[in-house]
This record gives structure tokens, sequence and C-alpha cells, in this order.
């Protein structure tokens, strides 16, 4: 019976969110690959017309005007991390993250996987024109790498696929504080306000048990537009959309919770289930479709090949991740109490950190962030995907290969 609950309710949501990481890794790869050839294509202009395309809309009096990628970046994108923000939300509450002793050693391992390849990035960087961008080299793209872990089937252990799920999460919420803090050019006090009046609104919403999806949906569009004029990246409106959503079991009509305990019926649930298929395989895609058309000739491949931004982004995600990840693993075993999740081994860990590497999506957002200059842009993108795909070769290459090594290096 108890088994049956801890199945339940802990191990079969994690299994379908690997599950379908893993297959949107896949539709997130094509998309990838539509976008370089389309922009190294005969039709590259008609891709670079489509998303340079303008729109102007006003709702509640507030005007809007952006071009068709930034309406991904900054309007889709917001969803991305709104749905970020559940799953770090409910991490915390009932899954890897909900206790001290299980968070230690993936928090560990994120914080080091962030530390070390921005301040490589850094030491490449310092100074010069690429110094803002010491923020690409810390993001891990979980559905990527769960795709090749997937690829690797029982020669990776569901252990894991947990931690790495774990890390990244982590990793995702070190990428929002760094978006909010330190990629936030200024801020309209008056739009800003508005946005906190709002939030509140929801709140007392929330606290009164106001139930109207549409009033709430409403408000939240409204925040939207108050974050987006404040000067605030407009996805900062997802994740605090995010933590404001009720984690706690539905209430019936009368007033009583639900028979799920756990909250598995809890609105933060409900909508996770309802929009992660639309973001990991519309909204994502859609992303790299519109952020990954790099137009690749002789004179980019050696302008990135000297560049200091291509070279402290990849060194940062292919050697800073998974020394960071490996290093601040050891500390906190050996100094914080930390322990492996049983059933995986030193080495796994190992090949964890090389594909924690994979920094695809999120790196290329705090890319578009970061510059507004066309070779530093290019230049990054360069890293990141050279990186990306480098760590995934690497991580795969190890997983398959490491533990012939170390059982050939066990002495008798």
């Amino acid at each position: 019976m108890l088994r049956s609950f801890v199945s339940r309710a802990l191990i079969q949501p994690v299994q379908a969110f690997v599950a379908l990481e893993a297959s949107s890794g896949l539709v997130l790869l094509a998309a990838t690959a539509v976008a370089l050839v389309w922009a190294n294509s005969p039709w590259s202009t008609q891709y670079t017309e489509l998303w340079a395309r303008h729109f102007s809309f006003e709702f509640a009096r507030i005007a809007v005007h952006m071009d068709l990628e930034h309406v991904v970046n900054d309007g889709l994108m917001a969803v991305f991390f709104f749905v970020v923000g559940l799953e770090i939300k409910r991490e915390l509450l009932r899954g890897e993250l909900a206790s001290p002793r299980k968070a230690m050693l993936p928090v560990a391992a994120a914080l080091g996987g962030m530390v070390v390849p921005a301040l490589i990035f850094s030491a490449w960087n310092f100074g010069g024109p690429g110094a803002h961008g010491w923020g690409i080299p810390m993001a891990t793209d979980i559905a990527f790498a769960l795709g090749v872990l997937a690829l690797m089937g029982r020669r990776a252990p569901f252990s894991l696929k947990v931690f790495l799920l774990a890390l990244a999460i982590v990793d995702d919420l070190g990428a929002i504080l760094v978006i909010a803090m330190f990629y936030t050019d200024h801020i309209v006090l008056a739009a800003a306000a508005w946005a906190i009046v709002l939030a509140a609104a929801i709140i007392v919403l929330l606290l009164v048990g106001f139930r109207s999806k549409a009033v709430y949906l409403i408000l939240a569009v409204l925040f939207w537009l108050a974050v987006y004029k404040s000067g605030i990246h407009a996805t900062i409106a997802g994740v605090v959309l995010a933590a404001l959503t009720p984690a706690g079991p539905r209430a019936d009509a009368d007033g009583a919770e639900g028979d799920d305990a756990t909250g598995r019926d809890s609105p933060l649930d409900r909508l996770e289930e309802l929009l992660h298929p639309w973001v990991g395989y519309l909204i994502v895609p859609v992303f790299a479709l519109a952020n990954a058309g790099l137009a690749l000739s002789s004179g980019l491949v050696h302008d990135a090949s000297t560049s200091h931004i291509t070279l402290g982004i990849a060194f940062g995600l292919v050697v800073g991740k998974p020394v960071g990840v490996v290093l601040f693993s050891w500390l906190a075993v050996r100094f914080g109490g930390a322990k492996l999740p049983d059933g995986m081994a030193a080495h796994q860990l190992i090949g964890g950190g090389l594909l924690a590497g994979i920094g695809f999506t999120v790196s290329l957002f705090v890319t578009g962030l970061a510059f507004g200059d066309v070779q530093l842009t290019n230049d990054a993108k360069a890293g990141v995907f050279a990186a990306s795909l480098i760590s995934g070769v690497a991580g795969c290459a190890w997983i398959l290969l490491a533990p012939r090594i170390w059982r050939q290096s066990e002495p008798g």
C-alpha cells in the first residue's frame, strides 16, 4: 500500500516528465536543424525577414510594439519560464529538493556548474566587448541532456536522470535570478508599481478562494504587460506567476480537500500537465527556429575560432560545467554529508557533468539579452552550438565507455 502510494505520488510524475523531456529534445533538435538549413539556404533572406516582421497591439491602453522574434522571446518564452517556475516550486515542495539532505547534492552540483563556467568565460573576456556575456555558459538544457540519456537506455540509470533533472531545475532558478538581477538595463517605476499592484490583487483573490479562471488569465496578461513595460525582462512575469500558483490539494465545493493529500490535483500540477507538452513540442522548438538560424561561412568559422566570446563559452560549457559539477558534488559529499543517489556511481556523475554542458535553449536566450551587436551574437551562438555538440558527444561516449574503464582500473 505504502509502496504503491510512493510510486503514484513521486516516482510516476518524474518518469512522465523525463519521458516528455527526452522526446521533446528530438523535436528541439529538428527545429534547430531546420533553422540552420533555412538560414544557409537560398531562402535565407525570407528567414531574416520573417523574424523581423513587426507587430503592434494594444491592451488596456498599453501599446506594445515588437518584431516576431521578440514576440517569441518575450511572449512565448514567458510561458516557458512559467512552466519552469512550476517545476521549481514542485521540486522545492515535494520533489528532489524538498529536504535539505536530498537537495544538497544537486544544489551543490548546480552551483558549481554555474560558478566555474562563468569564471572561465570572464577570464577569457575580462574588460573586453564580450564581458557582459558571462551568464551564457551557466545554463543546462534539460531537454537535450535527457534526450541524450534516453539514447543510452539502461546504461544510464534512472537515478542519474533524476539527479540531472534536479540539477537543471536549480540551474534554471540560477538563470532566472541572473536574468532578473544582471540583464535588466533600467526600470520604469510606474509600470513596476502596476505590476506589484496586480500581483497583490492575484494574491488577495487566491487568499479569499476566488476561482474564476478567466479573471486570473486577464490579470496574468495585464501583469505580463506591466512587467514588460517596466523594463524587467517579461519572462520574469512567468516565474512570479508560477510562484503564486497554489500547490495544495484542490478543495471540493464544500471546502473539504480532495483525496490526494500530495497535492497531485492542485492547480500547480494541473497547469504543469496542461502546459508542459505545449512548451516542449511547440514553444521551445519555435524559439530554436527563431534564434538558431546562424549563417555559416568560412569567415564566421575563422572569426569564431579566434573569438574570446566563442572560446569562453566553449571552454565554460565543455570544461567548466563538468569540473564545477564534479568538484562541488565532491565537496558536498566530503564535507556536507551528501551522498550519491542509490544506483548512481561516481563515473556516472562525471557523465552527468559532461551532459550538463549542453546549454542550448537558455544559453541562446541569455545571448539575446547580453549582446545587441550582430557579430558578438554570432560568436556567442557559435560557441553555444559547438559546446553543446561536444558536450553531448563527450557525455554519451563517457557513459558508454566509463564502466569498462572503471572495471579494468579496479585492483585484483
